[in-house]
C-alpha cells in the first residue's frame, strides 16, 4: 500500500530521543518513502519530564527541516505536531497556546500516557478535553502497563470519545509476543483506528507500515486495511473520523489443573 500516512513519528533532528541529527534525520525521511509513506505528522515529546518542545519552536523546526527534505529531493510532506504527555498541566498549556495539534484546527490531540499506567485523573482530563471539543488519540494504548493489565480501559476510553493509535511495530511483535497479542485483540474489538510508527531509529524502533497493512490486509481484509489510513488522512486534515460498533476486549484465559 502507498500513500501511507504517519501520525507519530520522532523525525525531528534533534530535539528528543529521536533523530540525532540533520543527516541522520534524512535518512529516515529517506527510509519512510520507501515504506510507502507520502505524509509524517513529526511529533517529539512535549511536557514528559525528560522534553520540552514548546509550539512555537516545533514549528519553525518543522518548516525548516521540509526545506531540507525538499532540497533533498524527498518526495515527503511533513508537518508539525507534538506527543503531548498526560500532565496536571495540559489544560493550562493549552490555555497558553503551546499545545500543537493533529490537524490545523484543534480538533485532535496526540496524547501519551505514562507507560507504567493510567493515572486516576486521566478520565478527568479526558472529560474537560472533550468538553473543548478535542478529540484525544491516544499514543501507543498496546504499550501502557495499565491497559495491559486491564485491556477493557481501552473500550471506557473510546466510550468516552477517544481514537486509538496503534504502532505497527507492536502489531508485527518487534516488542514481543504479548503486545502483539493485545495488539491484535485491540484491532478485533475495533477499537483501534490508525497504524502509526512512532519511528525513532533504524533498529527497534522503525517504520515498518508496508509490513503491518499488508499483516493487516490478510487478516482484516483489503477494505479494513484502507480504512486505516483514511482515518489517519482523516485525523490529518480534522475530519470526523468513521467507526463501527466496539467491543470489549476478552481477556478469557486458560487454566490448567494438575
Amino acid at each position: 500500500m502507498s500513500g501511507l500516512i504517519d501520525l507519530h513519528c520522532h523525525m525531528l533532528p534533534g530535539v528528543d530521543d529521536g533523530a540525532k541529527d540533520l543527516p541522520f534525520a534524512l535518512d529516515m525521511a529517506r527510509a519512510a518513502v520507501n515504506e510507502g509513506i507520502s505524509h509524517i505528522l513529526l511529533t517529539p515529546h512535549h511536557m514528559d519530564g525528560d522534553y520540552t518542545n514548546h509550539k512555537k519552536d516545533v514549528l519553525e523546526r518543522v518548516s525548516t527541516f521540509q526545506e531540507e527534505i525538499t532540497q533533498a529531493q524527498i518526495p515527503l510532506t511533513v508537518f508539525p505536531g507534538q506527543e503531548v504527555h498526560l500532565t496536571g498541566d495540559l489544560l493550562k498549556a493549552i490555555d497558553q497556546d503551546d499545545i500543537l495539534y493533529m490537524d490545523e484546527g484543534g480538533r485532535y490531540l496526540l496524547l501519551e500516557l505514562p507507560h507504567s499506567g493510567v493515572p486516576e485523573y486521566t478520565e478527568d482530563i479526558i472529560f474537560e478535553l472533550r468538553t473543548r471539543g478535542i478529540t484525544p488519540v491516544i499514543a501507543h494504548p498496546e504499550r501502557n502497563h495499565g491497559f495491559q493489565k486491564n485491556p477493557n480501559k481501552i473500550y471506557d476510553f473510546v466510550e468516552m470519545g477517544c481514537l486509538m493509535q496503534l504502532t505497527s511495530s507492536s502489531y508485527l511483535g518487534i516488542f514481543g509476543k504479548d503486545i502483539e497479542t493485545l495488539t491484535s485483540k485491540i484491532i478485533d474489538a475495533n477499537l483501534g483506528c490508525a497504524f502509526a510508527s512512532d519511528a525513532h531509529n533504524f533498529k527497534g524502533r522503525r517504520f515498518v507500515m508496508q509490513e503491518a497493512f499488508r499483516k493487516l490486509e490478510r487478516e482484516k481484509g483489503d477494505f479494513f486495511a484502507e480504512q486505516f489510513n483514511n482515518n489517519a488522512k482523516s485525523i490529518i486534515n480534522g475530519d470526523p473520523v468513521e467507526r463501527g460498533e466496539i467491543q470489549k476486549i476478552s481477556t478469557r484465559k486458560k487454566f490448567w489443573f494438575f
